[in-house]
């Protein structure tokens, strides 16, 4: 393993298994599954496989506040652990081709299930499906899809990026930590500016923007991601963290980010207030 000083890359790249990290065990450079294991299926019209990471919080946050609505959004959530490589059985990858949490099945119709994966395009499914936290009206319409957008290319760079080099890689790296700390104080500074002159993303109304941000930038703000809280002195954006703790506080928030990390399962909302409550 090199640091980088006196690495010259071969003519063609070998993948090596034995690269070092935290997830040397299960990365690949291939796709398609690695073993036989079907998916579990409970009895409501949604299953959720997932994982109570940020890209898995933006779709149980989703589906607590369309309960909070009243909205038939009753939903199965299953823990796919990762770290075992779960993510690579048979019945994932049928539904993800990407082995990524999450992903959604949708069987509202049984006769004609829907397979859903990348978590903006569950959050645009869930959101058209029971008219949501998505604008229908311009200009809010179209900030908020471009909000979600952006989280959707930015956070690339805060997780595989800085979060990788930082926190994760064997080998701590000077240029890559400062390549990628730059671009995430630059995210930073610009969702500060954003929500400096508008109370949320999209405007004056909660939208799924706020839903897929939150548990990236927002979270990182408040619970020090990576352990960075000072490294990336997160302190000084205000206007990020005035947001960040405006959005903690929704009940439905505070429920949707325990499923799949302190709740394994969740099938009832009474697994949920049996955990908060108890």
């Amino acid at each position: 393993m090199s640091d980088g000083s006196d690495y010259t890359p071969p003519k063609v790249w070998r993948w090596e298994r034995q690269n070092g990290g935290r997830f040397a065990s299960i990365n690949r450079p291939l796709a398609g599954s690695t073993h036989e294991q079907a998916l579990p299926l409970g009895t409501h019209p949604f299953q959720l496989y997932s994982r109570g990471t940020p890209n898995g919080i933006k779709v149980t946050v989703l589906f607590e506040e369309l309960l909070a609505l009243g909205k038939p959004a009753e939903y199965d959530a299953w823990m796919i652990d990762i770290g075992q490589g779960e993510q690579f059985g048979s019945g994932f990858v049928d539904l993800n081709p990407n082995s990524k949490i999450p992903a959604l099945l949708d069987r509202s119709d049984p006769a004609r299930p829907i397979r859903v994966f990348e978590s903006g395009s569950i959050l645009l499914h869930l959101a058209e499906r029971f008219d949501a936290f998505l604008p229908a009206y311009q200009p809010m319409r179209a900030e908020t899809l471009s909000w979600l957008m952006w989280q959707m290319g930015a956070t690339p760079y805060l997780g595989g990026g800085f979060g990788h080099f930082y926190a994760y890689a064997p080998t701590k790296i000077e240029y890559a930590i400062d390549r990628f700390a730059m671009e995430v104080k630059r995210q930073l500074d610009v969702l500060d500016r954003r929500l400096a002159e508008s109370e949320y993303l999209a405007g004056d109304e909660y939208t799924i923007a706020d839903i897929a941000v939150w548990p990236w930038h927002g979270l990182l703000t408040t619970d020090g991601g990576y352990d960075s809280y000072v490294f990336l002195d997160v302190e000084s954006y205000k206007h990020v963290r005035r947001w960040t703790h405006q959005i903690a506080g929704r009940p439905a928030v505070r429920r949707g980010r325990v499923v799949n990390k302190d709740l394994a399962e969740r099938h009832a909302a009474g697994d949920i207030d049996a955990l908060l409550c108890g």
